[in-house]
This record gives C-alpha cells, sequence and structure tokens, in this order.
C-alpha cells in the first residue's frame, strides 16, 4: 500500500486527478472499484469498535465504502471544504441535507428562481412535517435579508439558477444567514468547483448534482454535499447510516474518473456557449438571451467574480412570440428542428441538450410559481457540450428560421 503523501497547495487540476483513497497492496495507477455490499472484520471485537465508532474501518456499502470515500475526498478537496458525503442524487443531497438541519417549527428561506423539483421538496414535502419556507427573489438580498425570522434555521440558493442563470451573491447571502443564526447552503451544479467555490465566498454547505458536470458524460446519477466535518459527521452521516441515501460504488468510480477532466471539459463548454450566446442575440427570433458571461446580463459583473471570469456551458433564451399559446408552439418548433442537439432535460453532458423547461424541469410547478421565477412558455434552455459550435448554430438556426413562417 502506498504511503506517499501528496504535497500541500496543490492546483485544482492536480487534485482533481490525484486525491484518493491510499492505494490498495497491488499499486493500481487508476483507483479501484470496490464491488461488495459488506466487508469482513478481523474479529469480533474489532467489529463492535467499528459498528460503535470507536475505531475507523470500512464496514457496511450503504455507507462506508472504499471509492465512495475517494469521490467524496476528490470533491471536498476541489471545493476547498473539510468533507464531502455521497448521495444517491442531487436531489438525494438536498432531501439529506435537510433531514439533517431542520425540524418542525424551523424555517427556511429558498431562491424563488430553483430547480422545479427543489421547490416541490422544500415548500411542498417539508410542509407536510411542519417546516416553514419562505420563496424569495433570487438576487434581491434585501428580500433574503426581510425574510428572516427567530427560527430560520437555513438559507438555499443556487447560482446561477436552473434555467434562468440568475446570479445571487453568495457572501451577501452568506453573511445574512450567519447573522441570523442560520446556515447558508448553495447548489454549485451549474458551475462546478472548476468555475466557484462557494466555501471560500462563506458558504456553509455546498450541494452537487454529479449527475452533471462532475460525470460529464450524461452516464450515472450521484449527489454530493460538502462543508465542514463536524457538521457531515454529526448531522448527517447518521441519517445517511439509517435511511440510505446511498451513492453506489460503481457510480462514485464513475464520478471519481469524471472529476479527471472537469476543468479542461468546463473551459471549453464555457468557451462554446459564450459564443453561442452572443450568436443568439443576433438573432431576429430571438427576444432574449439569459447568460452570464454576456454583458447584457443584470448579473455580469458578480458573475465574473465569483465564476472565475467564465459564464458556465448553459444558455437559455426567449422565442419571439405574440402570446404564450405561440410562444409554446415557436419554442417547440426550434426544438424539434434540432438534429443535432439531445432533446433531454439533463445537463453537464459532453453531447448539447435542449429542452422546455416550462414543460419538463420546472411542469410540475403552478403557473404562478413558474411566473415567479419567470420562467414562460417561449422559454428554451440549451445545455452546451463538446460538439463544434458551427454545427450548433446551424442546428439552432434551422428552427429559429422557420418562425417566421408559422401561424
Amino acid at each position: 500500500m502506498s504511503t506517499r503523501k501528496l504535497p500541500d497547495n496543490l492546483h485544482l487540476d492536480t487534485l482533481a486527478v490525484r486525491v484518493a483513497v491510499d492505494k490498495s497492496q497491488y499499486g493500481e495507477n487508476a483507483e479501484a472499484l470496490f464491488l461488495t455490499s459488506s466487508f469482513v472484520q478481523p474479529d469480533a471485537a474489532t467489529a463492535m469498535r467499528r459498528f460503535a465508532n470507536e475505531e475507523e474501518g470500512y464496514i457496511y456499502s450503504r455507507f462506508t465504502n472504499p471509492t465512495v470515500t475517494s469521490m467524496e475526498q476528490r470533491l471536498a478537496a476541489l471545493e476547498g471544504t473539510e468533507a464531502c458525503i455521497g448521495t444517491s442524487s442531487g436531489m438525494a443531497a438536498i432531501l439529506l441535507m435537510c433531514m439533517g438541519l431542520l425540524k418542525s417549527g424551523d424555517h427556511v428561506i429558498c431562491s424563488q428562481s430553483v430547480f422545479g423539483s427543489t421547490i416541490k421538496l422544500i415548500g411542498g414535502e417539508f410542509a407536510k412535517f411542519g417546516v416553514e419556507s419562505s420563496f424569495v427573489s433570487q438576487t434581491d438580498a434585501a428580500q433574503w435579508k426581510a425574510a428572516v425570522k427567530p427560527n430560520t434555521k437555513l438559507l438555499f440558493a443556487e447560482t446561477p439558477t436552473n434555467p434562468l442563470t440568475d446570479v445571487c451573491d453568495i457572501r451577501a447571502l452568506a453573511d445574512i444567514a450567519h447573522a441570523g443564526g442560520a446556515l447558508l447552503a448553495v447548489d454549485n451544479c451549474f458551475c462546478s468547483p472548476a468555475l466557484q467555490q462557494p466555501a471560500k465566498l462563506g458558504a456553509d454547505l455546498i450541494i452537487h448534482s454529479g449527475t452533471k458536470y462532475l460525470d460529464g458524460q450524461g452516464r450515472v446519477i450521484a449527489g454530493a454535499i460538502c462543508g465542514p466535518k463536524k457538521l457531515i459527521d454529526e448531522k448527517l452521516v447518521p441519517i445517511m447510516r439509517s435511511a440510505g441515501m446511498t451513492l453506489s460504488a460503481f457510480n462514485a468510480w464513475v464520478v471519481l474518473k469524471g472529476m479527471e477532466t472537469l476543468s479542461i471539459r468546463m473551459q471549453a463548454q464555457s468557451a462554446s456557449a459564450l459564443a453561442l450566446a452572443t450568436w443568439l442575440e443576433a438573432q431576429p427570433g430571438v427576444s432574449r438571451v439569459y447568460y452570464p458571461g454576456l454583458k447584457s446580463h443584470p448579473q455580469h459583473a458578480l458573475a465574473m467574480a465569483q465564476q472565475s471570469g467564465l459564464g458556465g456551458a448553459v444558455v437559455s433564451f426567449d422565442v419571439k412570440a405574440a402570446d404564450a399559446a405561440a410562444a409554446r408552439q415557436n419554442a417547440f418548433h426550434v426544438i424539434d428542428s434540432t438534429q443535432v442537439c439531445s432533446i433531454t432535460a439533463n445537463l453537464g453532458d459532453t453531447k448539447t441538450t435542449i429542452t422546455h423547461p416550462s414543460t419538463t424541469s420546472h411542469g410540475r410547478l403552478t403557473e404562478e410559481q413558474r411566473q415567479a421565477a419567470g420562467i414562460g412558455q417561449g422559454l428554451i434552455r440549451v445545455a452546451v457540450g463538446l460538439e463544434h459550435i458551427d454545427d450548433l448554430k446551424a442546428d439552432l438556426a434551422r428552427g429559429l428560421r422557420g418562425l417566421d413562417n408559422l401561424a
């Protein structure tokens, strides 16, 4: 088994390919995949100590597995946090966080512009158990501050948001949360640690859907929470051990290897996304483009400061239309005219994906909730992959050119 220790102060790109648990006695270069449900203990006394958390050691893959540990250590290193806990999906990560931090009578403040399932989970499911929630403007820090109550325990935001790429001021929200005795959690799915590290801006917990950019090739479902070791060990690990929102070893291994190319993928995809967003702004069939890398974006300066100067790989835009019915018809026409883009609501893939948020990712919300989030019937979201930019422009141009011919 290797005893070499990595030096301190390594760059993110190096951490992304080197951080993991120690090699086994076989000295493998690629991290091992431990496909086992349980681990044999050397004797009964050792088993007793490990089950009682008196001694470290792997026990049962519902909550301890070396491959999952490697993924957790690597992601924590990239986010600059003490610890990480892997989960079966991004939504499982949010569920685990809320179960660990909240109880009946507590209050959560959440951006009204987050992913639709997040709104349903926090505003709907946890309301059944007596957790109160307030949904506020993503970008207006004054609304967040005004919403704080004596029982507020958690502020939750994703930045940029899905799908309108609204950017919140992480440091400002962290200050508001901490002044009120609450924690700030940030969903960092759109940027990944390659572009943004919320912990450096004061966030307490960072949520990930590893399904997206961490994997990067649309292969597996995974999630994670990064944060302080004490909080994760005391509040989240016991729930994981009992409830089992478990990240499988195989999925952890895929995400672990995906992180090795995270930085180079995010740079390339962000560059293509900026080129596509700039091109879309000049198209006559487009009324508005949403992309943090554009100077026309309301939070452009903030995004460039928080996101390492890159806008990310998600571009959304509104097609022109006379009314809501025509807007949906036009959006469907553009989507259905594509031949390169994949029509799917997933994002973060090397393959460019295209979707109609109002009827897919946010389809379970009420129209009032969609309007509050700014999601209209003419909105299209494109998650830019690694295809040639000229092919992506041509793919969207095919549908945009045909809008004038629609009734």
